[in-house]
């Protein structure tokens, strides 16, 4: 997904949340970073392939669905 020179770390990464933001919306309180990882203004996360890592909860990742 990233095309940027060095490429971003892909959303598996553990520091994944260095990506470079794509889109802002902060009127809706979310941001997509350019692996595909969408973050939440209260910290939270949700993975491209569904995961989501709640809002203060470090590196616990729960599936959705």
């Amino acid at each position: 997904m990233c095309q940027h020179q060095p490429p971003c770390p892909p959303a598996t990464a553990p520091d994944h949340h260095t990506a470079r933001l794509v889109a802002y919306h902060p009127e809706q309180g979310w941001g997509l970073l350019c692996n595909g990882v969408l973050i939440f203004d209260d910290g939270g996360e949700l993975t491209p392939d569904g995961r989501v890592r709640p809002a203060g909860r470090g590196a616990d990742v729960v599936p959705v669905g």
